[in-house]
């Protein structure tokens, strides 16, 4: 992979997170360019980065080996349309878009292409993302070894094997971020409720969250109920903050959480 052109089309944060484990992992910066409509957004991303932009959609996918579509799942049918006059056959297409079927492309480009779904998450701007990649049959070896390398930069990579697998990858990884980040912001409201300056409850609470998940990763021999349970004493302050959590019922409200991602990523399989 270390020649392939590579043009993402959209330059979102999930292009900048991409990019950016691209760059920092040693890829040629010379050799990805992006494109967007905001000249403002390319402009931070050529100076903080040093890529090549573009807002001429066109000409930069013609003049790649690996295409990258990053934009909203509403743009892609439109933006696809755009490049259907690009020959697609010497390329490889990567959508990181949640909802839309990897048979969609073929109808949106009006021709056949050798594509894969990608699934990333915003922490891989700083190199410990998890991407989920799923890969038709007509995906080759060598392609799906690009894709490793693209995306693998980042962090982490699971192949699934069922392109419905990717919906459950959306409400494992690629949204949860969200779910964490919420959990520390409501963990330090109530530091700051409580009396803690802000800035030292945010420092308490993001290395907690980052020991924690340092742990889990560390020690696979455990279960998390069994780093849950080193962590807690019969009776103590821990065991009563996680008896309060399961009264509420967080593990369901979790559940619910993670079906309605779910539900909604099959809703925009329909729409799209």
């Amino acid at each position: 992979m270390d020649q392939q052109k590579i043009c993402f089309i959209g330059a979102g944060n999930m292009t900048r997170s991409i990019i950016s484990g691209l760059v920092h992992s040693g890829y040629p910066a010379q050799l990805i360019q992006a494109t967007n409509p905001s000249q403002g957004k390319l402009d931070a991303l050529k100076a903080d980065l040093g890529i090549l932009v573009s807002q001429d959609n066109l000409a930069a996918a013609q003049a790649a080996d690996v295409i990258v579509l990053s934009v909203k799942p509403q743009l892609m049918q439109q933006v696809c349309e755009a490049l259907q006059t690009v020959d697609m056959s010497q390329k490889l297409v990567i959508t990181i878009a949640a909802g839309i079927k990897a048979k969609r492309y073929t109808d949106y480009l009006a021709q056949d292409i050798k594509l894969i779904r990608a699934m990333p998450n915003t922490p891989m701007q700083i190199s410990v993302g998890m991407t989920g990649l799923y890969a038709p049959q007509a995906i080759s070896t060598e392609q799906k070894a690009i894709c490793d390398r693209l995306m693998s930069s980042g962090g982490e990579i699971v192949w699934v094997n069922e392109e419905s697998e990717l919906d459950q990858v959306i409400a494992l990884s690629g949204s949860s971020p969200a779910y964490f980040f919420l959990l520390m912001e409501s963990m330090i409201d109530a530091g700051k409720e409580m009396g803690m300056d802000e800035d030292k409850a945010r420092t308490l609470v993001q290395q907690a969250a980052l020991g924690a998940a340092m742990m889990a990763k560390q020690n696979p021999q455990l279960t998390l109920g069994n780093l849950r349970e080193n962590v807690t004493s019969k009776g103590g302050t821990t065991a009563q903050a996680l008896a309060t959590f399961e009264a509420a019922d967080m593990r369901g409200l979790v559940k619910k959480a993670m079906e309605n991602c779910i539900k909604r990523a099959e809703e925009m399989a329909k729409t799209f």
